[in-house]
């Protein structure tokens, strides 16, 4: 299964390092191969420095392509942890 979908970054710090270790650490638990467009720059999700690299800011939306049985799953987790702005405070 294929699954494609546009993820908004609403926390104020954008995709730092604390939100890519909680992708990163999501996504050990599912077998899907997932990657993050940003800017024409495609990326293996499951690598901290590859999502560091983006330099994703607030407010700014990233294409997120996952690929395997448990897809859908995988979306679900990561619209849920992008819209509570992986659980940090609002500044």
């Amino acid at each position: 299964m294929r699954c494609i979908h546009t993820l908004k970054v609403k926390n104020d710090l954008g995709l730092h390092t604390r939100p890519a270790t909680v992708i990163v650490k999501m996504l050990q638990s599912y077998r899907s191969s997932v990657t993050f467009t940003y800017k024409k720059e495609t990326v293996n999700a499951r690598s901290i420095m590859s999502l560091l690299m983006l330099a994703v800011r607030k407010n700014c939306s990233l294409k997120v392509t996952i690929e395997g049985e448990d897809a859908l799953l995988v979306l679900q987790e990561l619209v849920h942890i992008f819209e509570n702005r992986f659980d940090e405070k609002v500044l």
